[in-house]
């Protein structure tokens, strides 16, 4: 059981949790670009203190690009079950600037919306555990398990050293399970448990023809225009049904069970208005599942960026040099990234005509994951759901890939809790991010009642 004093601590503090999201979310500790780095060591600064004002015993940890902070419960007993919470301070690039409406920096409060870069990915989700955290420790109340948060910053562009610094600090990082809020819920009234979130992969394909930009009246008909051929090779790579035009590229793809089927098919889906959202004519996907099936639960292949010849004012004729597309597959269970990029590879290759020369350099990857539902945990975290946002908490997929949760199954051997707080108007990636108070309070309530549900699971 939850005391009540750490419910009226959460209650009582609300405008200074508030005070500390806002402060932490002006920090522009974007990873992707190195005139941040300074940025980045400070907002690695602040969350350490963070955590020691909450109760926690900080430590800093250097690496080759962003530091990564370790804070635990004090007085660690080996006798109750440890869980370590997972979150990441660096944040995406916000431009394009002109599409804000205030300063991405400047965190904006907007009714019960507060706008700025990294509000909601990732900065105010594990702040919220910290802040429930902070409310045991500080009202006295004994805390069941002990726990360890961790928190990187280079999770937008890799999670790079944390891949490297976990297998060499696994013993002190040692759990029962993992808990990352790094994704979302439906509503507040539809608290979710994610269990299953998709993988991904990343490549970049180059064609290159002539030695240079050539006339195209003058040479145009007698060489392969590389902008052509690139097209032409990538829209074959998907058919009419809105399947993957690769041959083995579904072999390995776990179907839905009927039992997943049906609980999708609770989530709140209004496919108009996830139209109208979107910005779309019209929806389009692989035929015979539903949205949320397509988008959480089936493999895609996107087109990320494609680039070749003039992109000035006005017209320039020529033949281009070359083109260049960026791609990223999103994976479901049991696919893997190598195999996946290699069928995609082979298909391409087999597309690109003779004329021309053909680069594939493969990107970053990461496994889809999955974990049981019916399980003890599982079923613990979905009642902690349910007493924070007093609602029922349901299950989804997330479309989105979280590459180091693999690396939890890997090198701790134990499951991650995927509780998300963010909406789906929250905008990460995009301009105008928004996180909501009302997600943030709620979510610092069911990190509150976290603690007891996973541990009483944990002793069964």
């Amino acid at each position: 059981m939850t005391p009540e004093s750490v419910l009226d601590y959460l209650k009582s503090h609300q405008q200074r949790f508030v005070d500390d999201l806002c402060d932490y979310a002006r920090i522009p500790s974007v990873s992707a670009q190195s005139a941040h780095t300074s940025d980045l060591k400070r907002c690695a600064d602040w969350i350490a203190h963070r955590a020691r004002e909450a109760g926690l015993d900080p430590e800093i940890f250097p690496t080759d690009r962003n530091p990564i902070i370790i804070a635990r419960t004090p007085r660690n007993d080996p006798r109750k079950p440890t869980f370590v919470v997972y979150g990441h301070y660096d944040v995406q690039p916000p431009e394009p600037f002109e599409l804000w409406k205030s300063p991405p920096f400047e965190p904006r409060l907007e009714g019960r919306n507060v706008f700025a870069r990294g509000i909601s990915d990732n900065k105010g989700q594990h702040l919220a555990h910290l802040n429930a955290v902070e409310a045991w420790l500080k009202t006295g109340s004994e805390l069941p398990c002990n726990l360890t948060f961790l928190i990187e910053g280079e999770e937008e562009v890799g999670s790079g050293s944390l891949q490297r610094f976990l297998p060499d600090h696994r013993k002190e990082l040692a759990c029962d399970a993992v808990v990352v809020s790094d994704n979302g819920i439906p509503t507040l009234k539809h608290p979710a448990l994610t269990y299953g979130l998709r993988g991904v992969a990343a490549i970049e394909v180059r064609v290159e023809g002539p030695g240079r930009d050539l006339h195209s009246g003058v040479f145009g008909g007698t060489v392969d225009n590389p902008a052509l051929v690139l097209c032409q090779i990538l829209a074959a790579l998907r058919d009419s049904r809105g399947r993957i035009a690769v041959p083995g590229y579904y072999d390995d793809v776990a179907p839905l069970s009927a039992y997943e089927r049906r609980q999708m098919a609770k989530l709140p889906f209004d496919a108009e208005k996830y139209r109208r959202f979107l910005g779309v004519r019209a929806l389009n996907g692989e035929r015979g599942f539903t949205p949320e099936e397509q988008r959480t639960a089936r493999p895609t292949l996107e087109i990320n960026g494609l680039t070749s010849g003039y992109q000035g004012e006005g017209s320039k004729t020529i033949i281009p040099s070359w083109a260049s597309a960026k791609l990223t597959l999103r994976l479901v269970p049991n696919q893997k990234p190598a195999k996946a990029i290699a069928a995609v590879v082979r298909q391409i290759r087999k597309l690109c005509p003779p004329t021309v020369r053909l680069t594939i350099r493969r990107g970053h990857g990461g496994e889809p994951y999955l974990v049981a539902p019916e399980g003890a945990l599982a079923q613990a975290a979905l009642r902690a759901l349910k007493a924070g946002f007093g609602h029922e908490a349901l299950l989804a997929r997330e479309g989105g890939s979280i590459p180091i949760v693999s690396d939890f199954k890997r090198h701790l051997k134990v499951d991650t809790l995927l509780l998300g707080m963010a909406l789906p108007d929250d905008n990460p990636h995009s301009p105008n991010e928004k996180f909501s108070l009302d997600a943030y309070e709620r979510g610092m309530r069911m990190s509150a009642h976290l603690w007891p549900e996973l541990s009483s699971a944990c002793r069964r």
